[in-house]
């Protein structure tokens, strides 16, 4: 696993983040589980209390999808483990994939399947912790057309090296819950980021879309100790 692959799956939590089918709903997440208005959240100067009580929330919402990506992780290095014989096999089917995903969401094919939304509807009394918990669960535990495809090619890099799921797992939810924070503390700045969503998601596509054939070509190893040598220090896990 080197240093250069994790900071891709770190970036790849980042792009869901952004994505343009989930950024401009988080106001309204962050309300659900908050039980604070979205005039109260997107105003320019909230108050102490409800900087607080977001951020709060906040994290227990990151435990809960971290709780699925997690056991999704698992089960994808269990998948591979057990089939490891076929390792070669797995790696290109895997490269295969994560082109499709990449070509996905740059827009140039739209599968009407992948392009669907589907998720798991939980229901909760929008009240305590464990509320914001079960509703992260809910919030992850399905298909998004924009997130499904980033994930979905964090697993399929996994499966392709058994072994290295808990670190891609942990720097793909890094890479989301960090500005989730961010935005739960300044969420009357962050406007911006929604006007570019759209354009980050395509360059995103593209970074997918290089790295699934390097890894079809089984390229991925030289090219990342070659970035490894001329990555500084201070960037190296």
């Amino acid at each position: 696993m080197s240093d250069v692959t994790i900071w891709a799956a770190f970036g790849a939590g980042i792009a869901s983040f952004i994505s343009p089918c989930c950024l401009p709903l988080y106001p309204s997440y962050l309300s659900y589980i908050t039980g604070v208005s979205v005039s109260d959240l997107k105003s320019e100067h909230p108050g102490k209390v409800v900087r607080i009580r977001t951020m709060s929330h906040t994290f227990f919402f990151i435990l809960g999808f971290s709780v699925v990506y997690y056991t999704l992780g698992y089960g994808t290095n269990a998948f591979a483990e057990l089939f490891s014989e076929y390792q070669t096999l797995i790696r290109q089917l895997s490269a295969v994939l994560i082109i499709l995903m990449g070509l996905i969401l740059m827009g140039l094919i739209q599968p009407k399947l992948l392009l669907r939304e589907m998720k798991i509807p939980l229901k909760t009394n929008r009240s305590g912790y464990f509320a914001s918990f079960i509703f992260g669960i809910g919030f992850s535990a399905g298909w998004s057309p924009c997130t499904g495809p980033i994930l979905a090619s964090i697993l399929l890099m996994a499966a392709s090296e058994p072994g290295t799921w808990f670190q891609l797992t942990t720097a793909y939810a890094l890479g989301f819950a960090i500005p989730f924070f961010v935005l739960a503390f300044f969420i009357g700045s962050t406007r911006w980021i929604v006007r570019y969503s759209a354009i980050m998601m395509k360059i995103g596509g593209a970074v997918m879309l290089l790295m699934g054939v390097l890894l079809f070509t089984d390229r991925m190893t030289k090219i990342t100790i070659w970035l490894n040598t001329i990555t500084p220090d201070w960037l190296k896990f």
